[in-house]
């Protein structure tokens, strides 16, 4: 089992870090500011010009990019390549919005597979692997991503796209998948879908899965490799920036390493806009040293997590941002309460007595927030004595009460009844902004 893809790489020093991220990110000004005239008219708003960014240390002078900027410039405002040079397109939902269209150049999409490769490799996989990409393909990033990155490593690519999960698990079977790529949410569905047909994980021979594009905890990591038998692992990207692979946990799961001689990485108050210390929590902000097609500066995820600079136990050198915890944007404001649905999630599967499936509606009545979690109930249990059902709402309500810091009702749903995602899982409903 190869433990690197590029180990020199991997593992150079930082002050080596430093110096090819300082003039990869003074080559990326000067590039944007002559091809990019929204950046460079931001820049003027800053009085910048290109000489003025020398180092990484400069960074801080530069100005942040959002979504708005992504909307505003739509379709391809922010390409810093001719039109001609763009061999393909990606872009977001857009279920806010326009949808955020990013391009590659040629370059980029052999560099976002050799990203790819080295996370594969980071979780075991070889040339010898057959990995089941269950990702959607199509605009949406992931398939495409991880396909390649497959094919990369010299590995069997099998592109099962997402949906249709008795077929999926059939190609599993049949074709003898060790490495399953799909969100985390869909890897629970097939695991339930597996159990309700009576295949155990024994009949198949997964070793590894690749879960991303949307928060899930560590109990959930737990969850997903009890009822599947492999080893989890939790991939991180985003359309914007590249897609699937900006970053990876490894063996150890003590963070997920950032490719930092392509990307680099700050964590600032989402607030303020001031960069925070090593290790401090808030929003991460991403800025892409190697991009042809779509590079940004200081893009702002919205995804809230925090960076730790000290040497990993797997000889990696390059920076590991926690877990995100949730996203600034998808964080709800209850009566004065910060809450993000990944804080539910973790009390439901650490009390382990309930699907792992919730929804959680949330309401005004009169001027007062409401909040209600509805969690599915397990079959065994739907026979369960009323006492006994009661018993467990009360012991739910009080866990969330102490988790939050705010009640909130608890209804216990028939087993099945919530909506199963193929996709990224849907967690809320917010009718104060209907």
């Amino acid at each position: 089992m190869a433990d690197f893809w590029n180990q020199k790489s991997e593992c150079m020093s930082r002050d080596e870090l430093h110096h090819i991220q300082s003039e990869r990110l003074a080559g990326l000004v000067r590039r944007i500011y002559t091809n990019v005239p929204y950046y460079r008219d931001k820049m003027h708003e800053k009085g910048l010009v290109p000489e003025d960014i020398k180092s990484v240390e400069d960074l801080e002078k530069l100005p942040f990019t959002t979504k708005q900027d992504l909307r505003e410039t739509y379709p391809y405002g922010l390409f810093a390549a001719p039109l001609e040079d763009i061999v393909r397109v990606h872009a977001s939902s857009g279920t806010t919005g326009k949808q955020v269209v990013v391009g590659y150049t040629q370059n980029d999409i052999a560099l976002w597979a050799e990203l790819m490769a080295r996370c594969f490799t980071m979780a075991g996989a070889t040339k010898n692997s057959k990995i089941q990409v269950s990702y959607g393909y199509g605009l949406f990033t992931g398939g495409l991503g991880a396909h390649y990155g497959a094919e990369r490593i010299g590995a069997m690519a099998i592109p099962t796209s997402s949906g249709n999960t008795k077929r999926q698990i059939t190609v599993m079977r049949d074709f003898g998948s060790n490495v399953l790529c799909c969100t985390p949410s869909y890897a629970l569905y097939l695991a339930e879908t597996m159990e309700e047909a009576g295949i155990s994980p024994d009949d198949l021979q997964l070793q590894a899965g690749i879960f991303g594009a949307e928060p899930w905890t560590a109990a959930m990591r737990s969850e997903i490799e009890r009822r599947l038998g492999l080893d989890a692992f939790d991939i991180y990207g985003l359309s914007e920036i590249m897609g699937p692979g900006v970053s990876m946990d490894c063996i150890h799961k003590n963070g997920l390493h950032i490719w930092e001689d392509h990307f680099i990485a700050e964590i600032i108050n989402p607030d303020t806009g001031e960069v925070l210390p090593a290790n401090s929590k808030g929003e991460l902000v991403f800025t892409t040293l190697t991009k042809e097609g779509f590079p940004l500066i200081r893009y702002r995820t919205r995804d809230v997590s925090s960076l730790n600079f000290e040497k990993c136990a797997c000889g990696r050198t390059m920076v590991r941002m926690s877990k995100p915890s949730g996203r600034t944007d998808d964080m709800l404001i209850i009566r004065g309460v910060n809450v993000f649905p990944s804080q539910i999630e973790s009390v439901l599967l650490e009390m382990g007595e309930t699907s792992p499936h919730y929804m959680i509606i949330v309401d005004r009545m009169g001027n007062l927030d409401t909040i209600e979690i509805m969690v599915e109930l397990t079959p065994a249990m739907v026979s369960d004595e009323v006492k006994k059902i009661e018993d467990l709402e009360n012991r739910i309500r009080q866990n969330i009460e102490s988790t939050l810091g705010l009640a909130a009702k608890i209804t216990l749903v028939e087993a099945k009844s919530i909506q199963r995602s193929e996709g990224k899982a849907k967690r809320v409903i917010d009718r104060r902004n209907m």
